[in-house]
């Protein structure tokens, strides 16, 4: 795994509620905090790899329950411009 996606993902998995919330406010994702709370909780130290394509559809499905699927979906075309 090169260098990039080593620092993506590592800073991924230790993403906080506010880390998300200031993300979201960057790139026009609606996430109220509490969202934030448990979108955060699900991805601390799991390691997941959002550039292995299954991981990722499988985070995205997991967001998709505490936020909504458009909510989703905008996650994922983030995800895709950091994986392209």
């Amino acid at each position: 795994m090169i260098l990039f996606q080593r620092i993506i993902l590592q800073r991924l998995n230790q993403a906080t509620a506010d880390d998300l919330l200031k993300y979201s406010k960057q790139y026009g994702i609606s996430l109220t905090r509490s969202q934030a709370v448990e979108v955060a909780n699900l991805l601390y130290g799991k390691n997941v790899n959002i550039f292995n394509e299954s991981e990722r559809m499988r985070l995205l499905k997991q967001v998709e329950t505490i936020t909504s699927k458009e909510t989703a979906q905008t996650v994922n075309e983030l995800f895709k411009q950091f994986t392209s």
